[in-house]
């Protein structure tokens, strides 16, 4: 997008934006691509919560090893070289211990989340619960009535929080008919086909039945979606108002983010978030302390416990699946990844693309890393920063005492 006008062949548009090269300056500039919500970090001047830098030594990026999946041996400034990265933080006991930012990317510029937007959501959810207003038990039909004729009938919201429903739908992102695409193109993100519905709330009143609600779990982002329809009824006021009064605010963001929104206005709670690295981190430490921020309670630490410790079946709906190849011993709830760490599970917040929040709470730890992969999904890529996550994590209390 350089030039003005930018050359027509260099020009990010709303056919290419997801696509190489055109993604590293896409994921910064979504509102001119996109429209979108504002979420308000607070009225009308922000009292950003502290994020101080630690005073002890400085953490040195190239002093961690890793084991690539490869098999070689890498240091962590060497995978954040290698893996497209836009900008990377790590905390560990809530100070700063290192910050990185590339391809002209700052600690203002905000930066498409993709699905880790998803677990920012379920936090939202578990505050509507802990104020009585969302029950999880209810089924989805119990709040939105429209979808009573699609696949949704029978789903709990449960169902929707742990990506067990029953519903027909395909996360198969090189297919261009898989089902994430043509909901794509009902939302706003690709140009729209003759027939296509109107906006993703349409969309997903179209889909139908594959199997049971209840039985395994299949990453579907239109579950997401459709959680986010259900907590817009059940907390009376859209998306973007929920995310900034329930959790934003609370956490004390030092910056506003901002959520896409389709052709009707309805919000893309499944992947649509822009932030900052820094408040991306703040609501990462939200994770480890337990629910807690600025001394006060914002998401109910029960709901954090079960996300670790879910259960009976949960773990065993994620080990019948492909995912238990790539992460093996974890599992999904509530709209987490959880791995397992040396001190217990680890909170994994994870877009396409290569959008990440890695929380584990027994090493202090909170690494945020965002990034344009040329592909939506890179194994390789994935985990070779998981395990420089870990590398970190198991490195930084020995430099920061």
């Amino acid at each position: 997008m350089a030039g003005f006008p930018p050359a027509p062949e260099s020009q990010v548009t709303l056919a290419n934006w997801q696509d190489p090269p055109f993604n590293r300056w896409a994921f910064r500039h979504m509102r001119e691509l996109i429209p979108s919500h504002p979420i308000p970090a607070g009225p009308p001047a922000p009292l950003a919560a502290a994020l101080p830098t630690t005073s002890g030594a400085a953490l040195d990026l190239r002093d961690a090893a890793v084991t690539r999946l490869d098999g070689s041996t890498a240091t962590v400034e060497d995978v954040l070289a290698g893996t497209y990265t836009d900008a990377f933080l790590a905390l560990y006991d809530g100070q700063v211990v290192a910050e990185r930012y590339y391809a002209g990317m700052t600690a203002g510029t905000p930066h498409l989340l993709m699905s880790v937007s998803k677990s920012v959501l379920s936090c939202v959810v578990a505050v509507l619960t802990d104020r009585g207003v969302l029950d999880l038990h209810a089924p989805v039909t119990a709040y939105v009535p429209e979808v009573s004729d699609s696949g949704y009938a029978g789903a709990t919201i449960r169902d929707l929080l742990d990506m067990r429903t029953g519903v027909a739908f395909r996360e198969t992102y090189t297919a261009p008919d898989a089902e994430v695409r043509v909901m794509e193109r009902s939302m706003g993100w690709r140009p729209a086909l003759p027939g296509d519905p109107p906006g993703a709330y349409p969309y997903l009143a179209t889909l139908g039945r594959s199997g049971p609600h209840g039985g395994e779990f299949s990453y579907r982002s239109a579950d997401t979606d459709m959680l986010g329809w259900a907590c817009e009824r059940a907390g009376g006021v859209r998306v973007a108002d929920l995310v900034s009064a329930l959790i934003w605010q609370p956490i004390g963001a030092e910056r506003d983010a901002e959520i896409t929104c389709d052709p009707l206005g309805s919000a893309i709670p499944d992947g649509g978030i822009s932030a900052t690295a820094r408040d991306l981190a703040r609501f990462g430490q939200l994770l480890v302390d337990g629910g807690i921020a600025q001394g006060r309670v914002v998401v109910p630490e029960a709901w954090l416990a079960d996300v670790r410790h879910p259960e009976p079946g949960v773990r065993e709906a994620f080990a019948r699946t492909d995912n238990e190849y790539v992460l093996p011993g974890g599992w999904y709830r509530s709209q987490f990844w959880v791995i397992p760490g040396p001190g217990g599970p680890v909170l994994v917040c994870l877009g396409i693309h290569g959008q990440l929040i890695y929380a584990d709470r027994a090493a202090r730890t909170v690494v945020v890393k965002m990034s344009s992969w040329p592909d939506a999904q890179h194994t390789g890529y994935l985990l070779d920063t998981l395990r420089s996550c870990a590398a970190l994590a198991e490195r930084l209390p020995s430099i920061t005492c």
